[in-house]
């Protein structure tokens, strides 16, 4: 084979790959569902969030009150600081069906729960 046709070959392969990689996250953007959630006098509202199972979940924290907050679930394997007054946006993997306990690490009194069905 020629190095000319060997480059070709190389360069529309790559071509073609940059192109199957830009369409993923169109497509799990798709699939993903959002929940909103904010947190006001240390206390999460809604308490109870709701989402499909098998799909990925985007949870966006507002954070209302003014000191900061630290949204973790060991269950969902996420920890996250939000300033006072600040939004997070936190993105969880598919899960299977259940209750999944989240809290404030500053106030672990507030609590919350993510209910995948």
């Amino acid at each position: 084979m020629k190095q000319s046709s060997i480059m070709n070959h190389g360069l529309a392969t790559a071509a073609l790959t940059l192109a199957l990689l830009a369409m993923v996250p169109a497509v799990r953007a798709e699939d993903s569902v959002t929940v909103n959630i904010s947190l006001k006098d240390h206390r999460f509202q809604p308490a109870e969030l709701h989402a499909p199972a098998g799909k990925p979940i985007t949870i966006i924290l507002k954070n209302l009150d003014p000191v900061p907050a630290e949204f973790e679930s060991h269950m969902l394997r996420v920890e996250k600081v939000v300033t006072g007054g600040g939004t997070v946006t936190m993105r969880i993997r598919p899960l299977a069906g259940g209750r999944y306990r989240f809290f404030d690490d500053f106030h672990p009194e507030s609590e919350g729960y993510l209910v995948v069905q």
